[in-house]
């Protein structure tokens, strides 16, 4: 029989799956392009560069992500009840009581970020706080809580660098392509071959990207969901909570596809009945994620 903690076990197992997918794409992506333009160089190049932007985003990811929502920090007198919710939740997951944020608008929706436990954020819209009960308050809390005892953020941070970094660089391929590299695979056998895969994969290794970086993202916010009603021990207000949030169909005002997926809910906007279901979608379902909660 499925439970909430057999839920966390397979989510982590599959999430990291598709991470190695992920690593794999770009190693070759690289091997294609070192065999292209004869340089191995090419492959360590492509695998350094991809540490390096992530070892620099890791560390900044927070101070962009706050930025782009235009969060401002929160002051315990202002926002008491909201306060004492973290704390007692960070004191209950065993975790330093993160910085907590505020992002005026009236959708409700909430993100965490940050490097890890240490530097961690929370940020809440301020339609969030209005529509919301206390114990949905707390299901929502735990959820992004969770995100930050599962180490989310930097996973997040990983997928969206490496979506970047092969879009660009598939890019740049093409662009080479057509202005005389074609060339260089005259000097290998089957040029005209090497021509034709890599303007297959230069098209389709961009794609593949976003679709795992999707996946990735639809298989944390379950994983979150379930850690968190496991933090609370009530899954109905985390349940409630989605269904309130999912029931408020405008976007958010400010909103990015570069952090759309670190929200607890898409910051477009779209209702429950007009959840976007197929494989571009930054968010599972709504009723799915009741569904894993409460049965």
């Amino acid at each position: 029989m499925s439970t909430l903690y057999t839920h966390v076990s397979q989510n982590v197992t599959k999430t990291w799956l598709l991470m190695s997918i992920f690593f794999i794409l770009i190693i070759g992506l690289g091997y294609f392009f070192s065999l292209y333009y004869g340089n191995p160089n090419i492959l360590y190049i492509f695998v350094i560069f991809s540490i390096v932007m992530n070892f620099i985003s890791y560390f900044f990811s927070d101070k962009i992500a706050l930025k782009i929502a235009g969060a401002k920090e929160a002051s315990r007198q202002e926002h008491f009840m909201l306060y004492t919710t973290v704390e007692n939740l960070a004191i209950t997951a065993g975790l330093p009581l993160p910085k907590i944020y505020i992002i005026s608008d009236p959708a409700p929706n909430a993100f965490a970020t940050g490097r890890d436990k240490d530097h961690a954020v929370v940020a809440v819209t301020t339609g969030l706080l209005n529509i919301l009960e206390k114990n949905e308050l707390e299901g929502v809390i735990a959820h992004e809580l969770s995100h930050i005892g599962n180490r989310d953020m930097l996973l997040s941070t990983v997928v969206v660098v490496l979506v970047g970094f092969i879009s660009i660089v598939s890019d740049m391929f093409r662009r080479n392509l057509f202005f005389g590299s074609r060339d260089r695979s005259r000097d290998h056998g089957g040029g005209g071959l090497l021509v034709i895969v890599g303007i297959v994969l230069s098209i389709l290794a961009p794609i593949a990207a976003v679709l795992i970086q999707l996946a990735i993202s639809r298989k944390r916010e379950f994983l979150a969901d379930a850690s968190g009603a496991l933090l609370t021990r009530y899954p109905q207000g985390l349940a409630n909570a989605l269904q309130k949030i999912s029931q408020y169909s405008r976007p958010m005002a400010k909103q990015s596809t570069a952090i759309a997926h670190l929200y607890i809910s898409d910051p477009k906007g779209l209702s429950a009945g007009k959840k976007i279901r197929g494989l571009f979608a930054t968010h599972p379902p709504v009723e799915d994620r009741v569904k894993a909660l409460v049965g």
